[in-house]
This record gives structure tokens, sequence and C-alpha cells, in this order.
């Protein structure tokens, strides 16, 4: 009996149980049920990062926290490591939709519905200026060249080699299109495909590349949903979008990302990357101290300093402004200045007023216009910026977004215009070109440069 039990547990031994299908996950429940909306998104910066307060930021996750405030939900985002992944996720209904950038395909929506667009971008090929310039397709047939895999620029690129059959290309698995860029700019490609807005946000940090060619078509830019979405969140998708085209909320936000990417030349970046290298450890516990008295980020301030002098102690203008924060006498003296041309003086004095004009906006402003206005007014006067408020008013324009006041303030050079207000004549085009030139330069030093956090005293201090 026992040698008969011996040879059956040898034979059931041998025997493999057979594999069940593993079964898909079970959806989440809707935001209905569950009060929260589960997002899914990506690293980049062009839709969500920690910014220089170390909160989430991003131009999708101001979207996102926008549409959520508006009917109550919470949010969860959850980070994706690649586009397969999000969709793979969003067809498994893990998530209620993806808030990351995606192009509108007609591919697409076979799987998929999207919200309405709320960006419209062309896609271009971007090369590095040390080697050659593509013009087309053909010429791109000889080179190196790379896309994000899974991204709507293979499916451009297998329209191309329809007509190009020698075109190839390499798609690489990684989340964002500035990781193409990157290897572009060290020479480890010759040239990649991608959304004119991911380049508009980073050709400021690779000076060395540029677009060679742009594909005509413009596409836009959704959120994407499950094919079968949710029907009460879609319905409101839909709302969110057309009330944030008439109210200007999307005009502010875009604005907030993209509305100051393309106003330094090559030159302007490059020397500010080098300067970056060589001025700016000089005086960086400068700008450290700075920050300690005004509760100002520091790179803001930096990034202030390099608008006004290139980062200079000595700099001066024929109309005596002096220094490294470029200050006039009178505001020296206001702010306790004795040497202009000391940098540790002129840096602690230039943010302070920073922080006054900041301390004396409206309080209708909000950051980050509240900020952009205040260096209007740090430029140009308090005065002029108010006048060109009230000329934003007058053209029903919005008052408190800086993505408004900019396109008016250069009336003030107009007597037409400025005669029409309280303090007259200004060179209000300069104040605009002062704002975006800095705001560049903050988002560079927010790049590569950390934030500064003191220690915190002991208890038993």
């Amino acid at each position: 009996m026992r040698i008969l039990l011996f040879i059956l547990m040898l034979v059931l031994a041998g025997c493999e149980m057979p594999h069940l299908p593993k079964l898909p996950p079970a959806p989440i429940p809707s935001p209905a049920q569950s009060g929260e909306i589960v997002v899914l998104t990506h690293n980049g910066p062009t839709t969500y990062f920690e910014g220089a307060d170390g909160q989430p930021t991003g131009f999708e996750y101001d979207l996102v926290t926008h549409f959520a405030a508006q009917y109550g939900y919470r949010v969860r985002f959850v980070e994706a490591k690649s586009l397969d992944e999000m969709f793979n996720l969003l067809a498994q209904k893990q998530a209620h939709f993806i808030a990351a950038g995606i192009t509108v395909l007609d591919t697409r929506k076979d799987v998929m519905q999207f919200s309405p667009p709320y960006l419209s971008v062309t896609r271009q090929v971007v090369y590095n200026k040390d080697g050659v310039q593509p013009k087309n397709f053909a010429d791109l047939a000889r080179m190196r060249v790379e896309v994000v895999a899974g991204s709507s620029h293979v499916e451009t690129l297998r329209r191309a080699a329809e007509n190009t059959p020698k075109l190839k290309w390499t798609e690489l698995a990684v989340k964002w299109d500035e990781e193409t860029l990157d290897r572009l700019a060290h020479g480890l490609t010759d040239a990649v495909m991608v959304d004119s807005n991911e380049f508009d946000v980073a050709r400021k940090f690779y000076p060395n590349l540029d677009v060679a060619f742009e594909v005509p078509k413009a596409d836009d830019l959704a959120w994407a949903f499950p094919r079968n979405p949710d029907p009460v969140l879609f319905k409101q998708t839909q709302q969110f979008m057309q009330k944030i085209k008439q109210d200007g909320t999307l005009k502010r936000l875009i604005d907030k990302y993209y509305g100051h990417s393309d106003r330094l030349e090559e030159a302007d970046v490059s020397g500010f990357l080098d300067k970056m290298r060589t001025l700016l450890p000089k005086y960086r516990q400068y700008f450290y101290a700075a920050q300690d008295a005004t509760g100002l980020d520091w790179r803001l301030i930096a990034a202030v300093g390099y608008q006004e002098s290139h980062w200079d102690p000595y700099a001066t203008s024929p109309t005596g402004v002096r220094g490294l924060m470029m200050m006039t006498g009178d505001t020296a003296d206001l702010m306790g200045v004795d040497d202009r041309l000391n940098p540790q003086q002129s840096i602690m004095g230039g943010a302070k007023y920073l922080s006054l004009m900041i301390d004396q906006m409206s309080i209708k402003l909000t950051d980050p216009d509240k900020t952009w206005m205040a260096l209007a007014a740090y430029n140009q006067g308090q005065g002029h910026l108010e006048d060109a408020r009230v000329l934003t008013q007058r053209r029903k324009l919005n008052p408190v977004a800086w993505s408004d006041v900019k396109k008016v303030m250069p009336l003030l050079a107009s007597s037409e215009h400025h005669s029409t207000v309280k303090h007259g004549f200004c060179r209000g085009g300069e104040a605009v070109i002062f704002v975006e030139n800095i705001r560049t330069y903050y988002d560079i030093l927010q790049k590569y440069e950390r934030p500064y956090k003191p220690l915190l005293m002991s208890k038993n201090d």
C-alpha cells in the first residue's frame, strides 16, 4: 500500500497545474462615488514637475487642479514610466484620464476619446548646429534620427517613410521629448522630432540646438479618456474646456509656461550659461543672504541681477544707475545702501526693493502675475504699471493678468495713449522685455541651481 501511495505522489509531482489566465484589475470607481479623479501623467517641464518651492507644478498640473477645484474633486496623479504604460492603464480603467500633452490622432480615436483640445502644436525636426541642417525627410534618411517610443512622431515618420523608403529612426524608451533633446545636444544623435511646445520650453537650456524644419500640419493636444469614459466626468470636461477658453484662464496658463520662451537669442542664453559657471559662484552667498532677508527665491533675485548688469558689480549706465543691481542713488538711499558698487550691499538692496514692489501690488493680484508685475514696476515704476493696468481694463482685457498687461504696456510710449493716463510717458516695451528676460533666466536657474534651504537652529541653540 505504501508503495502505491509513493508511486501516486511521484505521478502527481510530475504533473504541472494548468496556468489560469490573469484577470484584468477591477476598474476604479467613478469620481461621483469616490470624490476623487485619478489622472495619469509623466514628469516633465510641460506636464508635471516639482517647482522651486518643492510643490508640484506644470501646465497639465495647473489645468487639472483648476478642473478639480471647479467640480469639487480630489486629485491623485499617477506618474507613468512611458506612453505605452499610460495607454495600457487607461484601457484597463485604472485612471479616469491622461493629462500629458497627448496628441489627438485619428488612429488613437479608435481606442480612446479626447476632451476638447487646449493647445495646438507643430511637429519639429530639431538638429545640432554643430552638424548639418536637414531640409526635409530625404535629408533625414542619411542621419541618425531619434523619437520617443509610442509618440505621435513615430506615426509621422512612418508616413514619411512611404515616400522616403530609406528613412530610418530609433524609438527611445524615454518619458518625454527633452530627453531626446539632451542626447542631441551632446552629439549622441543627429536629429530628433519633438512637439513645438516641448522645444519652446527646452530651447533656452540648449543654445546649440535649432529647428531644422517643421511638419506643416498642426496637431491638437487634449486629455485622453477610455473608449467608454465616465459620462458625467466627460461632460464636465467639455464644459470646463469651454469655460477656461472664454474666461481667459487657459490663455493665462499658456502665458505662464510658454509666454516668455522665445524672448532670448542664442547668444544671450550662451552668455548666461557661461556666467553661471564663472561669475555666479562669487555672489551665490550674497543671494542666499538676500533670500534670508526677504523670503524671495535667491534664483529670482539672481535673475534680476543678471538682467540688470550681467552680474557686474561695477556696471554703470549713462543715466547714473550703478552696481550689480543697477540702483539709482535715491533707491540706494531708501534701501540703506551706502556703496552701490559693493556687490553684497547692492544685492541686498535690490532684493529689498523688489520685495517692497511686491508688497505694494494690489491685493487683487496673485502669483505668478503679482511677481511679474512687481518686476515691471521695479523697472519703470509703480505709477506706470498702474497706468498700463488702466489701459488694459479700458481695452476690456484682464488687468490682473500679466499676459494681458504686457500687451498693453508698450502703448505708454505713445502720446496717443500715455496722455490719457496719470503718469504719462514711459518705455513700457522695455519693461516687458525686462520681465520676460528675467522669467527665462529664472527658469534656467531653477533647472541648474538648487533652492537654498537654510539650516534650522537646533532647539538647544
